[in-house]
């Protein structure tokens, strides 16, 4: 436990600061589980709605400094892959 109040008050505020970042994260990888369900099971309205939804996540996640801009693009650019694939077969 903190001895100096202001120490004990950052604490507190580090508490609320990552649970809002675990919450993110957690949004973050479900959204990017839904979009390669929907791709394997070869659902295509689905698999755009969950792009859609995916690739907002991640960019948000990007802004708030949760993953780095290179691995957001990473991921953008790997799902968009996937998505494209899908048209072609």
């Amino acid at each position: 436990m903190a001895n100096i109040k202001s120490s004990a008050k950052r604490a507190q505020l580090i508490e609320k600061t990552t649970a809002k970042n675990r919450a993110a994260k957690s949004l973050l990888k479900t959204n990017t589980k839904k979009f390669d369900a929907a791709v394997s099971g070869n659902d295509r309205d689905a698999a755009e709605s969950a792009y859609k939804t995916a690739v907002k996540t991640v960019d948000r996640a990007a802004s708030r400094n949760l993953i780095h801009k290179n691995k957001a693009a990473r991921r953008k650019s790997s799902m968009t892959q996937k998505l494209n694939a899908m048209e072609s077969k």
